[in-house]
């Protein structure tokens, strides 16, 4: 399976609250779980150098688009509205 690439992030850059990814095999962007703290601020570093593409929402959420490279493992529930738990950056 193909890790998820973030695409953006909600709350403030240093320790973002929700990312914004696109799992493999799916076309638009979908809203993680809430970040874990410290998790969040290790991702929060590794964003400050991507570019902002600006504002977007997603599922009714506003987010920062960002240009970035960076994949990150979940664990995603089941179901049509599964669940997508940031687990760890890649």
């Amino acid at each position: 399976m193909t890790a998820p690439r973030v695409v953006g992030y909600t709350g403030p850059r240093r320790r973002p609250h929700n990312l914004v990814l696109v799992p493999a095999g799916e076309e638009g962007p979908r809203l993680s779980a809430r970040i874990d703290p410290v998790l969040a601020a290790r991702i929060g570093a590794a964003l400050a150098g991507a570019r902002v593409l600006g504002p977007a929402v997603t599922g009714g959420e506003s987010y920062t688009r960002l240009d970035t490279d960076l994949v990150v493992e979940i664990l995603a529930g089941s179901g049509r509205h599964s669940t997508l738990v940031v687990t760890r950056m890649r």
